[in-house]
């Protein structure tokens, strides 16, 4: 099956494009280059045309810019960041599924990923006009579709009961607040110990 069609029926079906997921064995490396590559590039995309183009908007104050070349490694550091937390979280679950009687193949679990990460990367559109309050508006529906994806899908897609999957996915959750929140402290210290790009208004 075409990881876009998958992305696609997902939104418009999960549970048909859960179930014939279920029933195919993904190369992972088709699906990182067809599918993870590609939801990790597009939201360093979106912010740092959005960035260049308006500033950053935080509430009626004036917008903030970054200079050219501190906005790309920003980007380039937000892409790699994305590419890590899709790809380790395909790993984690792997990991567990011997303790949720679950599919270990790793090709299935990036799939997963993949169409669980698509309503984020979706919403992440708002990067375009890159106003702080926008963008939370637009992302919380977003995570909140995905957090659902997550809960339908992984008890079809990985062969394990919905008590189980339940479980899993509450683990994975976990595991990806972890991380979230462990990226913004090593951000805020590093730019509090002045590594990071200054800001140019």
């Amino acid at each position: 099956m075409p990881y876009s069609s998958s992305l696609i029926r997902a939104i418009r079906s999960p549970t048909d494009a859960f179930e014939t997921l279920a029933r195919t064995d993904p190369d992972p490396l088709a699906v990182f280059f067809r599918q993870i590559v590609w939801l990790a590039l597009l939201p360093p995309v979106f912010a740092f045309i959005g960035a260049s183009t308006f500033g950053w908007r935080l509430g009626a104050a004036q917008p903030l810019y970054l200079p050219s070349d501190a906005l790309t490694l920003v980007s380039i550091g937000y892409f790699f960041t994305l590419l890590f937390g899709l790809v380790s979280t395909a790993f984690v679950g792997r990991w567990m599924a011997p303790t949720y009687g679950a599919d270990g193949r790793f090709g299935i679990h990036l799939a997963l990923v993949g169409i669980v990460a698509a309503p984020m990367v979706a919403g992440s559109a708002f990067h375009l006009f890159p106003h702080v309050f926008i963008n939370l508006l637009a992302l919380i529906p977003a995570l909140i579709w995905s957090m659902y994806l997550l809960y339908k899908g992984l008890p079809i897609v990985l062969g394990t009961g919905p008590e189980r999957g339940m479980l899993m996915a509450s683990a994975l959750i976990a595991y990806l607040l972890v991380g979230a929140v462990t990226v913004l402290g090593l951000t805020v210290a590093l730019w509090a110990s002045g590594i990071g790009p200054s800001i140019g208004v």
